[in-house]
């Protein structure tokens, strides 16, 4: 960790300087300002360090004739551009002359717009450079006693041009070159040297916020968690200091620069950082330890800034009631170890939408009472309309809600596809009476369903497991993780001819992890989560496995099986005729 240090970073640090930056200086004629406008000549100039390394001109044939006033501005007639080439000769070469340079022009909101919706329409991909516009910088750097107003003309006159603007493309990027310079010029003296902080400059990062880059200096270009802090007096007057924001990279130099220039434009990071007092990190061995040790942190802090990640804990889970009939209730912790529970759930609606799922696929009782096996009751209205075994009245449904009951466990523990091929009949109705909106929400349903088995499934087969040891192939040897309980027990990393030793190292400096209650993971179940999708990568090698990592087969299904499981192979056939879309029924 590194307390807020003073030091500013080198340029080098910082950025690239702006004599190593090539700038193309652009300007366009139009036939006018609006949508319907048409570019009718480019005209450019490529500079770095002072130096012009080339130039581009050319008339472009508009697809509209020019308005007169237009022609008498610019001296572009409709004669001259009748034999130029059209956009989609011309665009492409400037494209490959001004490719991979800073652009930069006089009021770049209009000639920026007209090049990227050029692009768009061509179907060419924009290339979204860096854009700096003369008019902004003149503005910041230019005091209002010194210049009237921020022209072209006015500026190429202050800065001694040696091309006078004339309304062409050319002439009016030369003039904007000699601006460019003694523009940058007057912004070296205030301390701005590198293309990150004209940027800053331009987008008008306050002076504090830059100033307090220096926090960056000492932070490695490694992986690693870094926390914001506010060190200050308490109601008592006492000294306490209030974890802000944790994040993590995978280069925590380069990100925490960021929160310093104007890469960062979230409101609510720019109050953080105006706030904060210092900035803490720890290096990390693997990209997957920054991840957890972010979890950990915001689950142990709850930092206010922070909205990813803080509800960890704030789960839902479908419980199977233990009583003569059980019914489904949803719980937000799991106090009984003995009872069935399923999921979790991000809300309780996800959980009371699945809990109707399976009510409707096996008609399990919905009522709350609590039901007698010796004394009938009466049924209700579910009853009566066939969405209930009625149990309570102690006849044929006692056997079929038993049966039911163990569906539900079927469905929870071996194979989702009887809950999703349940409602084929019900989806053929509605799609059959085109009632689409209806079968949207049914599949909507079936869809939180499948996916919450396949993530319970995912996590209980690796929180089952004592330890598992993986490594994983990355530039210049490997990273290595040690998981028990599904949790992560130990990070690092190891050259590939000492996976083996570093492993074992790693295995005996690992921490102790007790066996959590049944399924449930001995983290968070977010950083089960985690986990899992790091074993899942390709490429990953299993070291060691003690315990049983696997879930049964048709817990989850393919997400191009889905849609052919729920509505079955001629309903989908039909869906399709009436333009019931089967995208909508698929698992993102």
């Amino acid at each position: 960790m590194a307390p807020p240090s003073p030091e500013q970073p080198s340029f080098d640090e910082l950025g690239t300087h702006l004599s190593q930056v090539t700038f193309c200086v652009v300007d366009l004629e139009t036939t006018g300002g609006g949508k319907e406008s048409c570019i009718t000549e480019i005209g450019a100039v490529k500079v770095c360090g002072g130096e012009i390394l080339g130039e581009f001109q050319t008339l472009v044939r508009p697809t509209t004739p020019i308005p007169p006033m237009i022609q008498v501005l610019t001296g572009i007639t409709n004669q001259m551009v009748a034999g130029a080439p059209d956009l989609a000769d011309a665009l492409p070469r400037f494209a490959t002359f001004s490719a991979g340079c800073v652009m930069v022009a006089h009021n770049a909101p209009f000639d920026i717009g007209f090049l990227r919706r050029g692009h768009e329409e061509l179907h060419i991909t924009w290339p979204r450079p860096r854009v700096v516009d003369t008019v902004a910088l003149a503005r910041q750097v230019l005091p209002s006693d010194e210049v009237r107003n921020c022209k072209l003309s006015t500026l190429s006159a202050h800065f001694n041009a040696t091309t006078i603007p004339n309304h062409r493309a050319l002439s009016d990027a030369r003039a904007t070159v000699d601006v460019l310079h003694g523009l940058l010029e007057r912004v070296g003296g205030l301390g701005v040297h590198t293309l990150e902080d004209l940027s800053e400059m331009t987008a008008q990062v306050s002076p504090d916020r830059r100033a307090k880059r220096g926090w960056a200096a000492t932070a490695p270009e490694g992986p690693g968690v870094y926390w914001f802090e506010h060190t200050g007096p308490d109601a008592d007057s006492r000294l306490r200091t209030e974890v802000l924001y944790v994040g993590k990279s995978i280069n925590l130099r380069r990100r925490l620069r960021n929160y310093f220039s104007a890469a960062e434009k979230r409101s609510r990071i720019h109050e953080m950082v105006r706030v904060a007092t210092g900035v803490q990190f720890l290096e990390c061995a693997t990209s997957l330890e920054a991840e957890v040790r972010e979890l950990r942190m915001i689950a142990s802090h709850a930092p206010r800034y922070n909205r990813r990640s803080r509800k960890q804990n704030r789960l839902v889970w479908l419980k199977l009631t233990k009583e003569a009939f059980p019914r489904l209730s949803a719980v937000r912790r799991i106090a009984d170890e003995e009872a069935r529970h399923w999921g979790p759930f991000s809300s309780m609606d996800a959980a009371l939408e699945a809990a109707m799922v399976l009510q409707e696929a096996f008609r399990l009782r919905q009522c709350t009472t609590r039901l007698s096996p010796r004394t009938a009751s009466a049924d209700c209205a579910l009853s009566e309309m066939g969405r209930c075994s009625a149990p309570c009245l102690l006849g044929e449904g006692v056997a079929e809600h038993a049966q039911a009951v163990k569906e539900v466990r079927r469905a929870w523990d071996e194979d989702a596809r009887g809950v999703l091929r349940s409602a084929q009949p019900r989806l053929a109705k509605l799609i059959a009476a085109q009632r689409y909106e209806e079968a949207g929400v049914l599949t909507s349903r079936l869809k939180t369903f499948h996916a919450t088995s396949v993530r319970h499934h995912r996590v209980r087969s690796i929180a089952a497991c004592r330890q598992i040891v993986g490594a994983a192939p990355v530039a210049g040897g490997w990273e290595i993780h040690v998981f028990r309980y599904g949790r992560l027990a130990a990070a690092s990393s190891a050259r590939t001819s000492a996976v083996q030793s570093v492993a074992a190292e790693t295995v005996a400096a690992a921490e102790t992890v007790v066996a959590p209650p049944r399924g449930i993971p001995a983290g968070t179940w977010e950083e089960a989560e985690r986990v899992a999708t790091w074993l899942e990568l390709p490429g990953v090698r299993l070291l060691e496995t003690d315990g049983e990592w696997a879930w049964p087969l048709h817990a989850g299904l393919p997400a191009e099986q889905l849609a052919s499981e729920l509505l079955g192979g001629d309903i989908l056939n039909h869906a399709m005729d009436l333009e019931f879309s089967p995208l909508s029924i698929e698992v993102s």
